[in-house]
């Protein structure tokens, strides 16, 4: 179900979902491998997604719904796109397939520039159903679709319907603007992707550069060797009350999940320090002894780490 933000109320900002955002991240790389993910490594192009007023309703739902069933991978999948009045943006009805039905709403029969986007989470929803991949609660599972949508190059377009301004007050999904940004920049540093010409609304763009702005900051953070004076001496101060702890110990947290935790290794004698991996969020353990060079077991990038 795509939820349709609407003129309903202020549109939330922010990273309030960010820890379920990467827990999705995590999830899709679990599901998918290294390799699964890097086969989604072209988005859905501006000019797939386009449904103009003189396009034909019914045969232009159906060329995008299959240029959005393309560019998420499911080749065998069929959407089958029909218009009524209803609350929501869009929803599918799960089945197991060949055949999809998703309903969406009455509005895009004229307001068509954003069709593509609804159709980006009811079609990921289709391959995390495929994928057997879910969260237990409702909202998180909802994150997860949006997420994924974004990740694995079609979830654009629900930052594109972002609007916030005097006439109008718009957006999909149920990431904030600046969540959906952050996916995308992650999806960006890993296919050195630039998503920003595509975007044909301002705000999303400058959502879009608050999510880069903190998707940036995580390939920054101690102990990897990028992370900046600041954060290196506050590792230091980490690294020597976890030295000094006989048993595990949480540090450096800034309450998003970022946090370095620092533990004894099986002999007692050296210390070791957990971290998040910048690129998938799955933490990784490596012994505290300086300099090396760490590669995520789960994403299987390669990172430069000072510990």
């Amino acid at each position: 179900m795509t939820e349709n933000g609407g003129p309903r109320g202020p549109i939330a900002h922010g990273f309030p979902h960010l820890a379920t955002v990467r827990a999705s991240i995590t999830a899709l790389h679990r599901r998918l491998s290294a390799g699964g993910i890097r086969a989604y490594d072209t988005s859905l192009a501006p000019a797939d997604a386009a449904f103009d007023a003189d396009d034909d309703l019914h045969l232009g739902a159906q060329r995008v719904a299959a240029a959005t069933v393309r560019a998420l991978q499911l080749p065998d999948a069929r959407m089958v796109v029909s218009f009524r009045s209803m609350e929501q943006a869009a929803t599918v009805e799960l089945a197991a397939g060949p055949e999809y039905f998703v309903e969406v709403n009455d509005r895009f029969r004229t307001h068509r520039r954003d069709l593509a986007a609804a159709l980006s989470h009811e079609v990921a929803h289709v391959l995390l159903h495929r994928l057997d991949l879910r969260f237990p609660g409702t909202e998180e599972n909802e994150i997860l679709t949006d997420t994924a949508a974004a990740y694995l190059g079609a979830g654009w377009l629900l930052l594109d319907a972002y609007r916030e301004d005097a006439l109008t007050h718009q957006r999909f999904g149920y990431l904030t603007p600046e969540e959906f940004g952050y996916v995308l920049a992650k999806r960006a540093a890993l296919f050195g992707e630039d998503p920003s010409p595509w975007f044909t609304s301002p705000q999303a763009y400058e959502a879009y550069v608050r999510g880069r702005a903190l998707a940036g900051r995580d390939h920054r953070r101690a102990p990897l060797a990028a992370a900046g004076p600041l954060a290196r001496r506050r590792y230091a101060k980490a690294r020597r009350a976890g030295a000094g702890a006989g048993e595990a110990c949480d540090t450096g947290d800034t309450g998003d999940g970022s946090a370095y935790r620092f533990e004894r290794d099986g002999s007692g004698a050296g210390l070791l320090v957990s971290f998040p991996c910048p690129v998938c969020a799955q933490r990784l353990r490596v012994p505290v002894r300086g300099r090396l060079r760490a590669r995520c077991g789960l994403c299987r990038t390669v990172l430069d780490c000072l510990t």
